[in-house]
Parts: C-alpha cells; sequence; structure tokens
C-alpha cells in the first residue's frame, strides 16, 4: 500500500449525458485563434496558407463545472469569456491521418476559457508564457459530454451572452481550421488519450466580465454552458 505526505487530489471529471458514468480528464489542450474574425481583433491576422494551428495547455485542475459561481479573480482587471466547441477524445491516437480521426472522437461539449487579457497580452507582447493568463483557476468550464463516438461536426451556430445580451455568434463552420485537421496535427506533438479535451477556439466579441455577470453559452446540437461571476476574494 503506498503511503502519500498528503491526501492526492481527485481525478477531474465531467458528467456525460444520458450515462452513469463520468468522463475522467487526462489533458486539456486549447486552439489559439482559430475564427478568422477573432484572430483579426486580436492584431494577429492568421493566414492559413503559410501557418499551422498552435496551443496552449491548462491544468485538468482548472476545469470548472457548468452552472458553477466562480470567483473573480486575483491581479486582473480585464477577466474575459471565450465561448468553445470542445471535443473529448475516446480512444488514443498518434500521428493521426485526417482521414481517420473522427476515430478518436468520444463526444462533444460546450466550454468557456475564461482568460486575465491583460496578463496574457503583457506576456504576449514579452514574448513569455500565457500560463498567467490563461491557466486561471476554475477557468476551464465544461457542459456535459455528449456522446457522439465517430461523429465530425461541420457547422453550428455557436453563441454566448452576458445576463442576457449576445456578445458572441458564430458558426463552427468558420473554424479556420476543422475538428479533423485538428486532431490530426495536435497528434503529431502528443500520443492522444482517452480523457483529452481540445477547446477548438473561440469566434470574435470575446469581452470582460466583472462580479454579478451570468455568462450563458451554447454550441447548437451539443449542450448549454453557464457561469456566474461571484466577487472577489
Amino acid at each position: 500500500m503506498t503511503v502519500y505526505l498528503f491526501k492526492p487530489y481527485p481525478i477531474q471529471s465531467i458528467p456525460t449525458k444520458g450515462q452513469a458514468v463520468r468522463y475522467p480528464i487526462n489533458r486539456l489542450f486549447f486552439v489559439g485563434r482559430n475564427y478568422h474574425a477573432h484572430a483579426v481583433e486580436m492584431g494577429k491576422p492568421v493566414d492559413k496558407s503559410v501557418e499551422r494551428p498552435f496551443y496552449f495547455t491548462k491544468a485538468p485542475q482548472t476545469l470548472c463545472a457548468s452552472g458553477s459561481t466562480v470567483a473573480y479573480p486575483p491581479e486582473t482587471s480585464n477577466f474575459h469569456f471565450e465561448m468553445e466547441m470542445v471535443v473529448a477524445i475516446g480512444k488514443p491516437g498518434f500521428r493521426v491521418s485526417q482521414e481517420k480521426a473522427h476515430e478518436l472522437i468520444y463526444g462533444y461539449a460546450a466550454g468557456l476559457d475564461m482568460t486575465r487579457r491583460d496578463l496574457q497580452l503583457v506576456a504576449r507582447d514579452k514574448g513569455r508564457p500565457w500560463d498567467l493568463g490563461k491557466d486561471v483557476e476554475h477557468s476551464s468550464v465544461c457542459s456535459e459530454i455528449v456522446p457522439m463516438q465517430g461523429y465530425i461536426i461541420e457547422s453550428g451556430a455557436i453563441a454566448l451572452e452576458v445576463n442576457g445580451q449576445t456578445k458572441q455568434s458564430s458558426d463552427v463552420n468558420k473554424l479556420i481550421w476543422n475538428v479533423r485537421e485538428i486532431i490530426a496535427d495536435l497528434s503529431l506533438f502528443y500520443h492522444l488519450q482517452p480523457g483529452d479535451l481540445i477547446y477548438t477556439g473561440t469566434p470574435e466579441g470575446v469581452g470582460p466580465v466583472v462580479p454579478g455577470d451570468k455568462i450563458t453559452g451554447r454550441v447548437a446540437g451539443v449542450a448549454e454552458v453557464t457561469l456566474t461571476i461571484g466577487a472577489a476574494k
């Protein structure tokens, strides 16, 4: 029997729609600037003909269930929402072709990539890692996983409201790199495993929230995700 210095932290997991079992989390991957209009609003247009996707990761401990209330995070005055479609990996894969990328998919979810934008931009402009801006406690919000084994979502409305006012409205068909391309490319760098979540990118319209705000986002045909911003600690 292994004796630990202190009690290990529990495995992060998400409920699966229509099933009694939960989806255990392995890793959280995020695709940066994957909608043209959002890339432009961030001042970094993307030319797919000469670029390939880029990624950042967050600790699984940043996972936060839809419907939660989270404290406004410390050391920021510009906390942003980013609405995303999430792909849940269900089978291992390495150097997967686009034609076989669908075989790795277990399902989909609706997610939020909450960001300390001021810290992210300072790091970006100084050529530093984005960790303090992105790897924020309770910042990887996710709905339940909707099983869609082997299915590729190619289109569908993606939208977000804050206090009932629409802030983001687009379509998944505007992804610069689609689901097949993302899985195939990411699998060149990592041995993808069951439990990996891929946040596929956010459309234009990102913006700040303040304590008391209620965020509601959705991906058509998948799920809705909600988050309430609480007071700072």
